[in-house]
């Protein structure tokens, strides 16, 4: 396997040789100036377009940070970047301490600091998109009767209730029982550089009261908007999934039961025979209610290796992943997982083999035949290959694979949870196991006899379903339980138990926006990174 290890370092050498481009780090860049609110009257819905569409091309953009920070990080890559950074630094997602893994600093939580370049891309991936929503949100007037204008600010609401909704959740703990804990700051269209650069933290109470107005506004906008099978373009089931989001974390579970249901309309779970193989590429599937659509022509697949496949997927010709830096599942959350459940052929077993793999493929270099394991590299027992390569080809070099966003899967556990929870523990048993049974593992029924114990359940299920896809650590802070890695397959160096809303599970606020916001008063707690 030696020439393939200096294949994948020349093609890293060839990548870092390109150029960056500008973009402000900063929230400030969110004012908006009175010429662009005079453009309400006479606004062409064309000339929108093209802000709309940066809505989405910011979650998949490479070198975002380039200009402070460089194109030597391959962390760089828009949202499924900061997805593995929240896995990383949560208890479901073991990977080797090496040089070669753009996620080690979060799963040894050593990027909890001011001024380092994790911290800046988290800040910079949401307020650089909040800014986006911003500008389009300013022109265009609320009671526009204008299809097309209606349905693009529908998408911007909803967008930017997305970005604050993932803001609230990196820089604080969860809603209920912090409700008047500080959050971020509150950038709105209307916003003068004054205000901006001294702009006070809002209370978690604040700040959810606008992701609910937002998110509310937009549904009422998108009401009837059809996206025509653009499944990366938010419609009124996508914004009734983020408020369903909302609600979970705000415990209103009547209305967090009621959204899940509407998102669902129009969307199935993967089935049984869909998910026995890695899955999870591709936008077209109609579980997925909002994606990422990624083509080749994209510069996140043009760089090479600065992508979600290269860090997450098991089995691409062109990538860290797996014989550098593989993404693994909690030991013990495997062993949880019944052997008659599909999802156990998602990771690797002892003997670095899944039944969802494709056995009889084989490439042959140099007169010598390999499988999968020995060509790829498998190391170890659990490791993923929950996601396929792209177009489902193994060992294929381009890394164009869709992100999912939002999944019926979650929705359905969403729905479970509040039903349970909200006083209806048989409702919230039934599309549990309706799910579960018919989708995953025929023989599974809920034991749960209490709706706290359903919500375990449910948490379970989270845990394995949406692995890799960026809420393990939002749940821990939801659900209030503790980190727990000792006794599992992290490495040794990040073998250690958190308790429950230890400090350190908050990022905090860049250092450059300390020094330039004078609102803001505090950061979050300086804590040293935990021993092993």
């Amino acid at each position: 396997m030696k020439k393939r290890e200096l294949l994948f370092a020349c093609i890293a050498a060839v990548m870092l040789s390109g150029g960056g481009c500008d973009l402000s780090l900063e929230p400030a860049g969110d004012a908006v100036t009175g010429d662009r609110k005079n453009q309400l009257v006479t606004l062409d819905p064309l000339k929108v377009q093209s802000d709309v569409n940066g809505l989405y091309a910011g979650l998949i953009q490479a070198f975002a940070i380039s200009s402070w920070a460089g194109r030597d990080n391959h962390f760089d890559f828009g949202y499924p970047a900061a997805c593995l950074m929240f896995d990383a630094s949560g208890m479901d997602m073991p990977s080797e301490n090496s040089g070669y893994n753009w996620f080690n600093s979060q799963m040894l939580f050593t990027d909890r600091v001011a001024n380092g370049t994790a911290t800046y891309f988290l800040w910079h991936l949401f307020y650089a998109r909040v800014k986006t929503a911003n500008d389009i949100i300013a022109v265009i007037d609320p009671a526009t009767t204008d299809k097309a204008l209606k349905a693009y600010l529908g998408q911007a609401l909803a967008s930017r209730a997305f970005d604050y909704l993932h803001l609230a959740q990196v820089y604080q703990f969860t809603y209920k029982g912090h409700e008047r804990a500080l959050s971020v700051p509150l950038v709105l269209q209307d916003a003068t550089p004054r205000e901006v650069n001294d702009n006070p933290r809002v209370t978690l109470e604040r700040l959810f009261e606008q992701i609910v107005g937002d998110l509310t506004s937009a549904i009422a906008l998108l009401d009837g908007f059809d996206r025509r099978g653009k499944k990366e373009v938010i419609n009124a089931n996508v914004a009734r999934g983020l408020r369903a989001r909302a609600y979970l974390l705000m415990e209103r579970w009547q209305d967090a039961a009621d959204d899940a249901a509407k998102a669902l309309e129009g969307h199935v779970p993967y089935s049984i025979e869909e998910v026995s193989r890695p899955s999870f590429n591709d936008i077209a599937a109609p579980s997925w209610i909002w994606g990422c659509a990624i083509s080749e022509n994209n510069e996140v697949v043009q760089t090479g290796i600065v992508n979600f496949p290269s860090h997450a997927c098991s089995l691409t010709g062109n990538g860290y992943a797996p014989a550098n830096a593989g993404r693994y599942i909690n030991g013990a959350l495997w062993n949880a997982i019944p052997a008659g459940d599909v999802r156990k052929g998602w990771w690797l077993d002892g003997k670095r083999s899944s039944p969802h793999l494709d056995t009889a493929w084989r490439i042959t270099y140099n007169g010598q035949e390999y499988g999968p394991a020995e060509w790829f590299g498998f190391r170890d027992s659990c490791l993923n290959v929950k996601f396929g390569p792209y177009k489902d080809i193994y060992n294929n070099p381009t890394n164009a694979c869709d992100f999912p966003l939002m999944r019926a899967e979650e929705m359905i556990l969403v729905r479970a949870e509040a039903l349970a929870m909200g006083g209806d523990l048989a409702g919230g048993k039934k599309v549990l196991e309706d799910f579960v049974k018919t989708c995953r593992y025929p023989a599974f029924a809920s034991t749960a006899t209490t709706a706290g114990e359903l919500r375990d359940e449910i948490w379970l299920q989270r845990r394995v379903e949406l692995w890799g896809e960026g809420f393990s650590l939002f749940d821990l802070k939801r659900l209030k339980k503790p980190l727990e890695r000792v006794g599992t397959n992290f490495p040794a160096v990040a073998r250690f138990n958190l308790p429950v809303e230890d400090p350190i599970l908050l990022w905090l606020i860049p250092e450059s926006e300390m020094n330039t916001n004078k609102g803001i008063q505090e950061n979050n707690p300086v804590t040293p990174a935990p021993a092993a």
